[in-house]
């Protein structure tokens, strides 16, 4: 870690929340991209067949998402807020190395389906270093979905690395 900074002031923030509203077209093509070719991601008739309320999101698409949807009329209080994750980070890069994705764990409480609108909250749940040939520092947030029924959708970790 850098000399004189202390990521680990950083553990329990809160992370901004943001809405997201899923679409057909960011969705379907999210699915094209990975190869999965089940129509149920490009025909609601088929979604619903399958038992879906609507075309369903895949699997991965919790990491995606944020790239679309994001409209900034539906976004709540505090979204503009600056992200604890990046003052952890940008301390950490003073110091130069890299960032690295490290891991994602998805929990889903219920499939995410086109038309949904998900809002987040969610926090830095742990910040710790491990030695080795150089020192690599993990960065662990958790983010929460619901629905607009306040219903829990999504549940993420997010591991981000700092390798000096």
């Amino acid at each position: 870690m850098s000399e004189g900074f202390d990521p680990t002031e950083h553990i329990g923030k809160d992370l901004p929340p943001m809405t997201v509203v899923i679409e057909r077209g960011p969705v379907s093509n999210f699915a094209t991209a990975i190869t999965d070719t089940n129509p149920i991601y490009h025909n609601a008739d088929k979604a619903r067949a399958a038992g879906f309320d609507n075309i369903p999101a895949p699997p991965t698409w919790g990491f995606g998402m944020l790239n679309w949807g994001r409209f900034p009329e539906v976004q709540p209080e505090g979204a503009k807020d600056v992200s604890p994750v990046m003052f952890a980070i940008g301390g950490l890069m003073q110091t130069g190395g890299m960032i690295l994705h490290g891991e994602e764990e998805f929990i889903y409480h219920r499939p995410i389906v086109v038309g949904d609108k998900l809002t987040s909250s969610g926090k830095i749940r742990d910040i710790y270093a491990k030695e080795g040939k150089s020192t690599m520092t993990f960065v662990v947030t958790e983010t929460h979905w619901r629905d607009e029924a306040g219903d829990p959708v999504l549940s993420e970790t997010m591991t981000l690395i700092h390798r000096a």
